[in-house]
């Protein structure tokens, strides 16, 4: 299968909100697209490094969710990382794959505990968060969810290959956000199943057509994930967070990306044009 190639990358994770976490309480400091973030506690008890959330202007998004918001910040970075416009995505002919495992848990937990009217119940669908920035955005091709952790989100980015190579779209967006913090307590019931801390994260990636090759494959072993030379756990955002220290790091040649999770490991061969020296990040 032939890779794709990158246009674009934004990352915004837990571990860098928390090294900026001691700026003023009115807004945080950093790239243009984390500007007037509201800062907010890290749980260190619980060993979750949260993300603020995002202050978007708009009424349309005065009952939006945390993941909600995060995910069109994603959107965000990976513009600003590919040096564009948001006109670039918008159109029948960009696809978007939406990936997590937990990221609608808090929006679920409002609602059942009636923090929310009954305008909430729509945010308690994993599908609102690709339907936000599918509206925001004008992203009208093709569509797909995947529920689940690191080997999911390699399975959307070979399937976006698959997209792209087929011909059925020009762009795809791979989209992954994970939140923790509202769910903190039925995290820390099971906190021997996860590597600590949890690191909360929301990342897109965007791909175009390109050369080179990119092979997938997935097997079941039953066994729990293995501990990382880096520490934390960021679900199904896990490997696009690679892939941006990957690019960072801007060494040659095909980068390796894998990720187990409930018994499944998944490993992903990629060799992708690289548009850009580094991914961006917050």
């Amino acid at each position: 299968m032939k890779a794709p190639a990158i246009r674009g990358l934004g990352v915004l994770s837990g571990t860098e909100a928390k090294s900026v976490a001691g700026a003023s309480a009115g807004a945080m400091s950093g790239p243009p697209h984390m500007k007037g973030l509201k800062n907010e506690t890290v749980d260190s008890k619980l060993e979750i490094l949260a993300l603020p959330r995002p202050d978007r202007p708009g009424d349309r998004f005065r009952r939006a969710t945390r993941e909600c918001l995060l995910a069109l910040a994603a959107v965000d970075a990976m513009l600003e990382d590919g040096k564009t416009s948001r006109e670039a995505i918008a159109g029948e002919r960009t696809a978007l794959l939406y990936v997590t495992a937990a990221a609608y848990g808090a929006s679920n937990r409002a609602f059942i505990e009636r923090q929310g009217g009954v305008m909430h119940f729509a945010y308690t669908a994993p599908a609102v968060v690709p339907a936000e920035v599918a509206i925001e955005f004008g992203v009208a091709g093709p569509y797909g969810i995947l529920i689940g952790g690191a080997p999911a989100t390699l399975r959307a980015i070979e399937q976006a290959a698959r997209l792209l190579e087929a011909g059925t779209c020009d762009q795809a967006l791979v989209l992954a956000v994970e939140i923790f913090e509202e769910c903190a307590d039925l995290y820390a019931r099971h906190r021997r199943s996860y590597r600590w801390p949890l690191v909360e994260t929301a990342a897109c990636l965007w791909l175009e057509r390109g050369a080179g090759a990119l092979s997938f494959e997935s097997a079941r072993d039953g066994r729990r994930a293995a501990g990382a030379a880096e520490p934390g756990e960021r679900f199904a955002a896990g490997p696009l967070a690679d892939l941006r220290d990957w690019r960072a790091r801007a060494t040659a040649g095909p980068v390796e990306l894998s990720g187990r999770w409930r018994g499944e490991h998944a490993r992903l061969l990629w060799s992708p044009e690289k548009s850009h020296a580094r991914g961006s990040a917050a």
